[in-house]
């Protein structure tokens, strides 16, 4: 279907380009979200009569994302979660959670300005963009931990996750060791009695 754009959107082209589509997403986001609409003549002549509007009101949406940007960017944000010991979250932290505690921090922004190229499912530290103009995105942390004192941990770039632990003390166990004093013991026994230890 094509379709012509009434705001710029990312991989897809800028405001009045008219571009091809798949239906279903014509469909389903394009025309009911108001991003576009169906590239007939009518409308074609419609967008160039509202043309300096559309521009005007998207200047002012950009300049207003600009200035919240200039507070929002690098801030950090902190996630609550139950957690195994491996650091794998029961669950994920979705874009409707970012949304929630972005907003408890005092930004109000859209679940679907928050961009995630991939689910959030363990604990750590992760950047997350937001979108919060199509050419205004910030980068902003989350701190996805189990309690605020591992947040901290966290934040200052610890590892909180027991599988380190447990590899801590594989590195510290030398099974060589535990041999070589098995062989002493031995040796000692055969020249305590000058007979095997195993004869005895």
């Amino acid at each position: 279907m094509q379709v012509i754009l009434l705001q710029r959107i990312g991989r897809l082209g800028q405001m009045g380009d008219v571009v091809n589509v798949k239906d279903g997403f014509a469909r389903n986001y394009l025309l009911p979200q108001r991003k576009a609409l169906r590239a007939t003549e009518e409308n074609r002549a419609r967008f160039e009569k509202e043309r300096t509007q559309l521009e005007a009101r998207d200047l002012e949406l950009k300049k207003e994302a600009e200035a919240v940007a200039g507070k929002l960017e690098g801030k950090s944000f902190l996630a609550i979660r139950q957690a195994g010991d491996t650091g794998q979250l029961y669950g994920s932290v979705s874009t409707r959670d970012i949304a929630e505690i972005v907003a408890a921090g005092g930004f109000t922004i859209d679940r679907r300005q928050v961009v995630l190229d991939k689910p959030i499912k363990t604990l750590g530290v992760h950047p997350t963009r937001i979108a919060l103009h199509p050419e205004v995105i910030v980068q902003v942390s989350l701190n996805v931990a189990r309690s605020e004192d591992e947040a901290e941990r966290q934040a200052r770039g610890e590892d909180v996750t027991v599988l380190k632990e447990e590899k801590v003390e594989l590195d510290t166990f030398n099974p060589d060791a535990l041999f070589e004093e098995e062989a002493l013991a031995i040796q000692r026994s055969e020249e305590g009695t000058g007979e095997p230890a195993d004869k005895a």
